[in-house]
């Protein structure tokens, strides 16, 4: 309808002003996490999240061990993506920069991996010499670190596993400037040059030096109590997140050891996170009270979704 009436033009103009400018939404609260997925949905064996490129987040253990679940991006329950061969275990997950999933398979002394675009796990790389592995990291080259836990022995390693220069994937302990604990969560700084384990039995985070197949400058980063931290991840800031499992918190701290923040849970037993979404900002959390995923939004990309982007 035309408005001829000066009157009316104004007046009609302020309710458009007032329908156009309504509120600003409510942004999402940082480090306020939230249940994603049912519970249930997973084993008492949650662990080793994480996300590819298109946003999926990727769980072993979906409803029996040996499998590995995939939550679509934006999803709030998972579907099987596939079943790990007969008698392996997942525990761990991470992606390269070409998209290739790797697996700790810890029943089987594996690390297993499958390319981007397939469902099918292959043998990436074997030793009858691990106890595990555990947890694993993998560097801008391709590189992967593994944690190796005796759990018996209250004691561990770290593994390193990369290609040869004939082609052969290859894996040594590698030298420590220590003795370790019983090596669980595992990841590099941002530039790839510290190497940050958690000793699950001394809940104590240090951090390394890499130089080749040695461990040097060890360095206590953060004592936590006894059998109280899990997985670990870093963020592009270089800031840690540890699971603090029994806790039921993830602790945000500074590479020097300064806790930022401890950020509240659903349950009280995480044993692992990732980095994820659109942005690489919102956390996702596995939970082993309640076998469910929880997330949390948070002010930084994590480093390994800024690696697979290749921008680290």
């Amino acid at each position: 309808m035309a408005i001829t009436s000066g009157r009316n033009f104004w007046c009609l103009c302020s309710s458009i002003v007032l329908v156009a400018t309504p509120p600003a939404a409510a942004e999402t609260k940082l480090f306020d996490s939230v249940q994603v997925t049912p519970a249930s949905e997973y084993t008492f064996g949650i662990e080793g999240p994480a996300a590819d490129l298109d946003g999926n987040l990727f769980v072993v253990n979906l409803g029996k061990p040996g499998t590995i679940g995939k939550l679509p991006a934006g999803g709030t329950a998972s579907e099987l993506f596939t079943t790990l061969p007969e008698g392996s275990v997942g525990n761990a997950i991470r992606f390269d920069r070409s998209g290739t999933m790797f697996i700790a398979d810890y029943k089987k002394h594996n690390i297993l991996a499958i390319p981007k675009g397939s469902t099918e796990p292959s043998l990436w790389f074997h030793s009858d010499e691990m106890n595990q592995p555990n947890d694993i990291t993998i560097a801008r080259d391709g590189t992967i670190y593994a944690s190796d836990p005796n759990w018996k022995g209250r004691e561990g390693h770290i593994w390193r596993i990369a290609k040869a220069a004939d082609g052969t994937v290859q894996g040594q302990v590698m030298a420590s400037p220590r003795a370790m604990g019983t090596t669980n969560g595992i990841d590099l700084s941002p530039d790839g040059k510290t190497l940050y384990v958690g000793e699950s039995s001394s809940g104590q985070i240090w951090s390394y030096a890499i130089n080749g197949n040695e461990l040097t400058a060890a360095k206590l980063v953060k004592a936590f109590q006894p059998d109280t931290v899990d997985g670990l991840r870093t963020d592009i800031a270089g800031r840690l997140y540890v699971a603090r499992i029994l806790k039921g918190t993830v602790a945000l701290m500074k590479p020097n050891g300064a806790v930022e923040r401890e950020i509240a849970l659903k349950a009280k037993e995480p044993t692992n996170l990732a980095f994820g979404g659109s942005d690489g900002k919102t956390v996702f959390v596995t939970q082993r009270q309640g076998g469910f995923i929880e997330s949390f939004r948070t002010d930084q990309q994590g480093r390994e979704h800024c690696l697979q982007r290749g921008r680290c």
